[in-house]
């Protein structure tokens, strides 16, 4: 990827209205889309410079999830389900066909859900430190993630936390990185939660994230996706990195054993946000799956 096609395939920034509130993403380059999903606290912030490297291939797409980010903040609960609800809703607003997905973290619930119930809308499915399948034992979780289920303390004390300050993206975005996050990269991930009100996304995620004793709609939601993925064909990248945070070199080769129509990358060393350290490796595998698996795919 040369300076010129970065320039180029310049990154604008747009917003589309759906079901009533504004959604802001970031759109780059041409051609089929390629709708990149975040995960919690981050937005489409994470991947400024992943998209560049498939920026020639397609119209790349990284939207702000509902409440986060540019997007509007409606007076809704903010689960998994109102996510889902919401891009969707901005999927057949803007009348996206022919979608390749890159998912990370809990945009991976979002993303798979969608595209297992209508997979007519896409071409293929990227995914890293993804919930691809239900974790119905305590043991089957990470260390790492066990530790972001205890957090600091008692429930209502981590609730008055994470719903008064920063907390969350204080703790959860610099844990997640193999660098000293840069003052001016923490304040945009800060900048949608500095105003009271504005972190009920935050402390939805960590009721909603499931514990590994218990079954809830969310676990229901995953095991329906994961089952369903194991039947499709659609073209699919896993990337890991070691040590990891979310995925275990055991679900690694769950994946590699369970999906078909599957390519495993391993993306060098890494915890959590891999897109903040990493980003280079992370383009270029996914712009050789897609070109090798996606872009003439029927």
């Amino acid at each position: 990827m040369t300076t010129d096609s970065m320039t180029a395939h310049a990154s604008v920034s747009k917003q589309a209205m759906v079901l009533g509130a504004p959604m802001h993403y970031v759109e780059q380059g041409t051609g089929n889309p390629i709708l990149f999903l975040h995960g919690i606290p981050t937005s489409s912030y994470l991947w400024r410079n992943v998209t560049p490297y498939l920026a020639e291939d397609g119209r790349c797409i990284a939207l702000d999830l509902i409440g986060m980010g540019g997007s509007a903040k409606p007076d809704i609960e903010y689960t998994v389900f109102d996510h889902i609800r919401y891009v969707e809703a901005f999927i057949d607003a803007l009348q996206l066909r022919n979608i390749t997905l890159v998912l990370h973290a809990w945009g991976s619930v979002i993303g798979f859900d969608i595209a297992m119930r209508r997979p007519e809308l896409f071409k293929g499915i990227a995914f890293l430190e993804s919930q691809v399948r239900p974790m119905s034992e305590v043991s089957m979780i990470p260390l790492p993630m066990q530790e972001l289920l205890t957090l600091a303390g008692p429930e209502e004390a981590v609730k008055k936390l994470i719903l008064e300050s920063t907390f969350f993206v204080d703790k959860m975005i610099p844990a997640g990185t193999l660098h000293q996050m840069s003052e001016e990269d923490m304040s945009h991930y800060r900048a949608p939660f500095l105003q009271p009100g504005t972190r009920k996304p935050l402390w939805q995620f960590v009721v909603d994230l499931p514990k590994g004793n218990e079954k809830t709609p969310v676990v229901d939601l995953i095991a329906r996706y994961s089952s369903a993925l194991q039947h499709s064909s659609l073209p699919k990248l896993m990337m890991y990195a070691i040590p990891g945070y979310n995925t275990s070199i055991d679900t690694v080769q769950w994946v590699k054993e369970h999906f078909p129509n599957v390519s495993i990358a391993d993306i060098d060393e890494g915890f959590h946000y891999p897109q903040e350290y990493n980003p280079e490796k992370i383009g270029k595998v996914l712009q050789h799956w897609y070109q090798e698996k996606v872009a003439h795919a029927s």
